[in-house]
């Protein structure tokens, strides 16, 4: 019996690592995919340590090794505060957006009703339209707004366009929630909003990173309605800022990457802090 035992298990061994070798084709993909994700950091970093006169190419090591891009940068001034109006831009638009997202998805996903269902396919719709095709629209809106120069102006903007987006996985991650929750909770005496905030909400955890690290980096990055809404120099943010070190008198080059690398930083950090619920987010949604 042991024999047999011993014998079934060195031929599944067997059988997984023929599988394993069969697989050489997907980890050669997998490297592809990695280098070409990491060769723009890399050129990034290296060109972030480089003089203008500097002679080596975009993939060399710098001929010398320089900090003066960042200690120029730092020492400027305007990437500190285009750091500043970048992170009011992002936390502003993160927290209204998720607010918003979460407690209109509730109402969405629990009524089965026509008016829903219409209101959910005019948030497909929305999603479906480019922000740029609209950018003259939007930008004419905000002239008579007076919310030109102004956060509040490019946040309401952001949200507005996040906002189709963040329902659609609200309301999708809630409807995988069990009804009985609202109904025990409802048969408790709570009421609908108490329903919400205790029972529905500490559930929303991983959608809720998921959105922050999406929309968040968004809002980060966002270049084009920036440019346009933004227009004061003390209001300019992160990707405004680098803009500037292109010109057409010159480029500088190591200025800009190292405003970029430093840009990065943020970003890296809060996703290292909010990745363990990002990936049970994104696991959540592919099996709900």
């Amino acid at each position: 019996m042991r024999t047999k035992e011993k014998k079934n298990i060195k031929e599944t061994a067997h059988y997984y690592a023929g599988q394993k070798k069969g697989y050489w084709w997907k980890y050669l993909l997998a490297a592809l995919i990695i280098a070409i994700y990491l060769i723009p950091l890399y050129v990034l970093f290296m060109q972030s340590f480089k003089s203008m006169s500097d002679g080596s190419t975009a993939m060399g090591f710098p001929e010398v090794w320089r900090i003066d891009n960042y200690t120029s940068v730092i020492k400027d001034g305007t990437i500190l505060r285009a750091f500043k109006n970048s992170a009011i831009v992002a936390v502003f638009t993160i927290v209204i957006e998720v607010v918003l997202a979460c407690m209109a998805a509730y109402p969405l996903s629990r009524n089965a009703s026509k008016f829903n269902g219409f209101i959910r396919n005019v948030f497909m719709g929305v999603m479906m339209i480019p922000p740029l095709t609209i950018l003259v629209g939007v930008y004419t809106f905000l002239v008579d707004l007076k919310a030109i120069n102004s956060y509040w102006g490019l946040i309401l903007t952001l949200v507005a366009f996040g906002l189709p987006m963040s329902v659609f996985m609200f309301s999708n991650f809630i409807s995988s929630i069990p009804r009985a929750l609202d109904e025990a909770s409802i048969i408790d005496g709570a009421s609908i909003i108490q329903t919400f905030f205790y029972i529905i909400l500490p559930q929303l955890k991983p959608i809720i990173a998921t959105v922050v690290i999406l929309h968040g980096v968004a809002a980060w990055n966002e270049y084009a309605y920036s440019m346009y809404i933004m227009q004061k120099p003390e209001l300019l943010t992160i990707t405004l800022t680098i803009k500037k070190y292109f010109s057409s008198v010159g480029n500088n080059y190591g200025g800009a990457a190292a405003s970029a690398v430093l840009a990065i930083l943020p970003l890296t950090i809060i996703y290292l802090f909010l990745q363990d619920a990002f990936v049970q987010g994104q696991v959540d949604s592919a099996i709900k």
